[in-house]
């Protein structure tokens, strides 16, 4: 190496106008601050084909200092080289660049293709080899998002890529403005970007649903606007197009209320840049479910349809409207802040060896705190897996850092109940084979483990593949398997096989221990058992006065609680008809409870009242019966609050053994059971149920052999577990 080496090396075109530049110039600030010095080399991409001036975001850079162009044909040398835009390598350089780099990194800022077309763009084996060609084969092929890394693994299975994304950047006190609320009378949304037809809603129809016509509301759009109006072949009246590039986006985004993105339908958006810097400005943001991999709950998702009512609803409260806005600058800032880029550049050594201690000291918002729990769950169908993991989570002390990591879309529950949260897409979520969602999941864990530096990694799932790979890779945490009792007799042995990698067991206990034939019995040895586990202990739940006053409810009639599963199972319409129909006949007023991640909306019930809160078992109290299915949480929070209940297990489960467990409480006198909701079975059972001499019998037969909570004992071991690890090393 040369005298001269510059602690960072960036290729790319510099004439982009969107995302590329400005990501670019993030990187370069962040290094500039940081004290590392950025050298910039810029090659003609084949794919743009006018002639065009650097984006003034680069010439900016160059104009302040904080960092020098290297000229057509020079010498460049650095600790790291990081190359931005692979599509610039879908032909042959005229003059291959002349770098020499300690490391190198090649940043995949575009997937490869859409969903049309998986190599529309660029053949990642062609970029491959050309890249392997001019730079050598130890390049580190880093995607900036997960839908990135899932359309290059769909191009290329074979594709070696970093376990890490390398994800965009922002500096939020660049971007944030105070705002009390929404600026005036009528709503504004807004969206801005660079002009692309794909960019845009591909029918009229969804493009007017997100930025309707409509004089209650205002539209402002800066950059491709005209590509809108040509397709709807007029602009309406209330709508404002701003050329692209005659505001500053931060200045626009001062100008609008709600930030609303969507896009071509067959368009994979690499990252949203633009989304992330409304986040950061303080602009509450309605894309698209798909988006969620990326933003987790810092976002607001809908489809084009939902955009107008959600936007007047966040009008109207300017309370929300903050909490809305406020609770995305704090993800922005946490996850993609400057320090998270230094972090990653500090983990690839850019300074001598004599700095690199106090840049990671600097940077890695980790360092330095106690080595906590990483709480991992499955996604499932209800809330069950991750609810377990967040009671315990809420029962660790204080100076244990506790983070949540779920595939579930209760991430925002989670979220809300005050943990802090990494989204994991499941595999139904991304469509991947399973060989391809293995590698992500993987990579995923490690990341989380590298990003967090937990002593114990905690996981309420099947051991799945990529699980077990991760555990091998990290064997410097302890793994632990939350493992959930009472599966189905003879399913899941392949399962008990492959926990045997976790460093120990945590088994929550059961109350229907003894009907329990599936799997994990013989394996329970192994185990450290704990009482069974619920959210809530007993002191936290409302008062019955509180709780009827808090769902509404008729404080002089009889109320009863219908919670037959998450929504998202099996139709529970008809049964459910059927129960409400038959309560109200004595009296009850019904109280419908959906799932908080119900992907669809329930279907109507008459007679019965909605609700949607979590936990719903903090208002129990204020029902004189409940008709459930028999999962582990509910099962055993009813139990354990002695509320009457009539179980109606759910037969679809693919382990839970949901019939043996409501078998075995009805056999012990402290439930009603219904196995058959479709048969005649139904209609005695209920009116049994709406007995007061029998409610008070199973009220009472609760208290006297009711479970206890384990939750906190389970926090307790995994604490032992995180000392031992501290300690040892190990």
């Amino acid at each position: 190496m040369t005298a001269n080496v510059h602690d960072v090396a960036i290729l790319s075109d510099f004439r982009y106008p969107g995302g590329t530049s400005a990501s670019v110039a993030a990187e370069v600030r962040a290094q500039a601050r940081a004290g590392l010095s950025t050298v910039l080399v810029h090659v003609r991409s084949p794919h743009l084909k006018h002639d065009r001036p650097f984006n003034p975001l680069i010439t900016d850079l160059l104009r302040e200092g904080l960092a020098v162009l290297a000229a057509a044909g020079e010498q460049v040398d650095a600790r790291l080289l990081l190359i931005r835009q692979p599509r610039i390598f879908t032909e042959d350089l005229a003059v291959p660049p002349r770098i020499r780099a300690e490391r190198t990194v090649m940043v995949l800022n575009q997937a490869p293709g859409d969903a049309a077309d998986p190599a529309r763009y660029y053949d990642f084996a062609a970029v491959r080899t050309r890249l392997e060609g001019y730079f050598g084969t130890a390049i580190e092929w880093a995607p900036i998002s997960t839908q990135v890394r899932a359309e290059v693994l769909r191009a290329a299975p074979g594709a070696p890529l970093e376990g890490t994304d390398w994800h965009e950047i922002i500096d939020v006190a660049d971007w944030w403005s105070e705002r009390p609320g929404p600026s005036g009378e009528l709503p504004v949304i807004g969206r801005h970007g660079r002009p692309d037809p794909v960019k845009w809603p591909r029918t009229t129809e969804e493009l007017l649903q997100a930025y309707p016509d409509a004089p209650d509301v205002r539209v402002r759009v800066l950059g491709g606007g005209e590509i809108a109006t040509e397709r709807l072949g007029r602009t309406p009246v209330n709508w404002e197009i701003v050329e692209f590039g005659t505001e500053a986006p931060g200045d626009f985004l001062k100008t609008i209320d709600f930030f609303v993105y969507f896009h071509d339908p067959d368009l994979v958006e690499a990252f949203g840049r633009t989304i992330m810097e409304a986040m950061a400005a303080g602009v509450p943001v309605l894309i698209g479910e798909h988006f969620r991999p990326v933003f987790g709950d810092a976002a607001l998702y809908t489809t084009p349809a939902g955009v107008v009512p959600l936007v007047r609803e966040l009008h109207a409260d300017p309370e929300r409207y903050r909490a809305v806005a406020v609770k995305a600058r704090d993800l922005v800032e946490r996850r993609f802040g400057y320090p998270s880029h230094l972090a990653r550049l500090a983990v690839r050594e850019v300074r001598p060896p004599g700095e690199l201690e106090l840049l990671r000291s600097t940077v890695n918002p980790t360092d330095g705190r106690p080595r906590g729990v990483l709480l991992v769950s499955d996604n499932g169908v209800g809330l069950g897996h991750l609810s377990r993991l967040m009671a315990i989570g809420r029962r660790l002390p204080s100076d244990v850092p506790a983070v949540i990591a779920t595939q579930s879309h209760g991430v925002s529950v989670a979220h809300r109940e005050g943990f802090l949260t990494e989204y994991i897409p499941s595999r139904s979520v991304l469509g991947l084979p399973r060989q391809r969602w293995t590698a992500m999941l993987r990579s995923r864990l490690e990341h989380l483990v590298d990003l967090y530096r937990p002593a114990v990694v905690a996981i309420d799932s099947v051991p799945h593949d990529g699980i077990v790979e991760a555990i091998a890779a990290r064997r410097d945490v302890t793994w632990v398997w939350v493992r959930r009792p009472m599966w189905r007799r003879d399913t899941g042995a392949e399962w008990i096989a492959k926990g045997e990698v976790f460093d120990g067991i945590l088994e929550p206990g059961e109350f229907a221990e003894a009907a329990d034939e599936g799997p994990t019995v013989p394996d329970r040895g192994r185990a450290h058992g704990v009482a069974p586990i619920t959210y809530l202990d007993r002191h936290e739940l409302a008062e019955p006065e509180a709780a009827r006053a808090a769902l509404d409810l008729d404080p002089e009639r009889p109320a009863a609680l219908l919670q037959l599963g998450a929504g998202n199972i099996n139709d529970i319409s008809s049964p459910a008809a059927r129960i409400a129909r038959q309560l109200r006949e004595s009296g009850f007023q019904v109280v419908l409870a959906e799932s908080a991640i119900a992907t669809e909306p329930m279907p109507p019930v008459p007679g019965a009242q909605v609700v949607k809160v979590y936990p719903i078992s903090r208002y129990l109290r204020g029902f004189d019966l409940v008709v459930s299915a028999s999962g582990y949480n509910s099962f055993h929070e009813l139990l354990a609050f002695g509320v009457p209940t009539v179980f109606v297990p759910n037969r679809e489960t693919s382990l839970d053994d949901q019939v043996s467990r409501a078998r075995f409480a009805a056999a012990a006198g402290t439930a009603l059971i219904v196995e058959d909701p479709d048969g005649e079975d139904l209609d005695r059972v209920l009116a049994e149920a709406v007995r007061e001499d029998v409610r008070a019998e199973l009220r009472r037969r609760c208290a006297e052999v009711g479970p206890g909570n384990g939750a906190s004992a389970a926090a307790d071991w995994l604490v032992e577990l995180a000392d031992r690890t501290v300690r040892t090393g190990v």
